[in-house]
């Protein structure tokens, strides 16, 4: 285990110091290089950055408002049938928003289920295995100038459910 632990301390600077010495041998000016990708690094977020605002607040709203809870309360009947416990609920559908608020959504299912719980359990597997949907579309394809999305909600939609089913199935073996 110790030489897993050495070769990762020293894959990123070897990493750095083979693409500065490629840069060198094909004659191009490294530094100023970087220097231009941190500056268009820097307009990119300058781009996204009102998104990113807005994905927040509306999510803040959401959780601060109970609407969160109300949400889980209203479908946690119908989902509790399927193996998806009310608390889960909210879970779902800040993901697909903002990672960084579930993740203050899973530390309060941590607190009243606890993490090795079933419902802990399906949480933590639907954190690993979930993608924030409307986030990653909304940023990536802001940036990119996609205005032709295709099938692309419909095919991330279509994941997020297969994630579903496979964390319930997961959650139940593991419990």
């Amino acid at each position: 285990m110790n030489i897993l632990s050495n070769i990762s301390n020293i894959i990123i600077p070897a990493l750095i110091f083979y693409i500065v010495g490629y840069g060198l041998i094909s004659k191009v000016k490294v530094y100023e290089e970087f220097i231009n990708g941190a500056k268009s690094g820097l307009k990119t977020v300058v781009q996204i950055m009102p998104t990113l605002i807005g994905l927040m607040v509306a999510v803040g709203v959401l959780r601060a408002s109970g609407f969160m809870q109300f949400f889980g309360g209203l479908f946690g009947n119908l989902t509790e049938q399927v193996g998806i416990p009310a608390d889960v609920v909210p879970l779902l559908l800040i993901k697909m928003f903002s990672s960084s608020a579930a993740t203050g959504l899973v530390l309060d299912i941590f607190k009243t289920h606890g993490p090795d719980s079933y419902t802990g359990m399906l949480t933590s597997v639907l954190m690993s295995c979930t993608e924030t949907i409307f986030y990653t579309m909304s940023v990536y394809f802001l940036t990119a100038k996609v205005t032709k999305t295709r099938w692309t909600l419909a095919g991330a939609l279509f994941s997020m459910v297969i994630s579903l089913i496979v964390s319930v199935i997961m959650a139940g073996m593991m419990t």
